[in-house]
């Protein structure tokens, strides 16, 4: 067992993080810290839930000086990634009396510009929002020399890729560019040889892609029947806190106000909220006041909420990379997890890309009309096994000495034979 003490984190962070119930290192922490702390370019690719945040804020924070000037930066595909690591930056920051900023859309900008004038050490945001300071001239971004890119490849699937690129070229020409995500794919790699110097690759895998404790099963559905199916599996598994994936907001809006209408505690979450709404939600999700959120991939990335049981997805993902990072919802910090996934006879091919993609055979799980299918057909395996175990004990009865050889029903009787030898004998005396 390897603590954060035995690696000589400051004191007063092992404390924090103790009050947390951290203690241990993960896997990606073990081997990404001491290549951080060395300064070096590096790329991490390590599954959702396995502690990248810590993985790169602690070496990070160890080298950020305590004067008024922006020297950390690292960037987030989501508003809601954002806030998760400002969170984790927050409580690190006040044990060490470093300023840390959270900036992204749906905010009030005058006052992120207020906040940017006390000049954080780190700032944490979104690309656009990170790009409209830069064209106001409210951030200054000139002596930034550690900049991390979480979830790189959600950036460049977003569209922001040039966002990033002018953020790297606005930084210190000398500074350590961080790559983090669960899966790192041609585009990535293409950008870290564009603004890497000899980076060192950190790759972090269980013997599958996906947490090993998270239960994946598939359940054949149709589109007719599958928010039956949903509200069936809901009651019979009976999950703490679940959310359902879809891919449009109108299907994420129809599938919640569907759920809610059945007598569910649901909610949605998606782009067209505001971001004071989408707080509320997910504040409420967090209290357990709601049991169902229903979302789009939106949530899919960043969200970190104790007491996820259960995800189902609703829509099947459209990729792998959608699906790890939609079960990754659950089964984190060790804790087990299930992940449902609706699938119809047309969706098969994409669920065998899946599994190769995940390197693993994903279950099906059986319906209730399945069960009672078996039940019946197990009745009469039995019925038919009882029927065959009474002809062989009727069989097995020995013969006696006066059966004959062509059966014994009668018991080794035989009435005409007897008569026969009698009345012959009666003509014998007779004679």
């Amino acid at each position: 067992m390897t603590t954060f003490r035995d690696w000589n984190i400051d004191p007063a962070v092992c404390e924090s993080l103790r009050r947390r119930g951290i203690v241990e290192l993960t896997p990606v922490q073990e081997q990404a810290i001491p290549v951080l702390r060395c300064g070096q370019d590096v790329v991490v690719q390590s599954q959702t839930g396995t502690g990248k945040t810590l993985a790169f804020l602690l070496p990070v924070f160890e080298k950020l000086k305590n004067v008024p000037v922006t020297q950390a930066l690292v960037v987030t595909p989501t508003r809601e990634l954002a806030i998760q690591i400002s969170k984790v930056a927050a409580f690190l920051g006040e044990a060490l009396g470093i300023v840390s900023l959270a900036i992204y859309g749906g905010q009030d900008i005058e006052r992120q510009k207020q906040k940017l004038r006390r000049h954080p050490q780190i700032i944490i945001g979104t690309p656009g929002r990170l790009l409209d300071h830069l064209r106001r001239h409210t951030i200054d971004i000139s002596k930034v020399n550690k900049v991390v890119l979480d979830e790189a490849d959600e950036m460049m699937r977003r569209g922001f890729l040039e966002d990033v690129e002018v953020l790297l070229k606005e930084a210190a020409a000398d500074h350590q560019l961080m790559l983090f995500s669960a899966t790192i794919p041609d585009r990535v790699r293409a950008l870290a040889q564009r603004y890497m110097e000899a980076p060192r690759e950190v790759i972090v895998k269980s013997e599958h892609v996906t947490l090993d404790n998270i239960r994946q099963v598939i359940v054949d559905t149709t589109e007719e029947t599958k928010l039956d199916r949903l509200c069936e599996l809901i009651n019979s598994q009976q999950p703490y806190l679940a959310m359902v994936f879809c891919h449009t907001r109108q299907r994420v809006a129809k599938v919640a106000m569907e759920l809610a209408r059945r007598g569910y505690l649901a909610e949605e979450l998606h782009g067209d909220l505001t971001q004071a709404q989408r707080a509320l939600v997910l504040k409420r999700f967090r209290a357990a006041q709601l049991q169902v959120l229903v979302a789009t991939d939106i949530a899919a990335r960043g969200l970190d909420i104790e007491g996820v049981t259960h995800v189902y997805n609703y829509d099947m993902p459209i990729d792998t990379e959608g699906y790890i990072h939609r079960i990754g919802r659950t089964g984190r910090a060790g804790q087990q997890g299930v992940a449902v996934t609706f699938v119809n006879a047309r969706q098969y091919t994409m669920l065998r890309k899946i599994e190769a993609g995940i390197k693993a055979r994903i279950t099906k799980e059986k319906s209730e009309r399945s069960h009672r299918r078996e039940k019946t057909q197990e009745k009469i395996r039995e019925k038919l096994q009882k029927e065959r175990k009474a002809e062989r004990e009727k069989k097995s009865i020995p013969l006696s000495k006066y059966a004959n050889r062509k059966g014994a029903s009668h018991k080794g009787r035989n009435d005409r034979s007897r008569r026969q030898n009698v009345q012959a004998r009666k003509a014998g005396k007779r004679r």
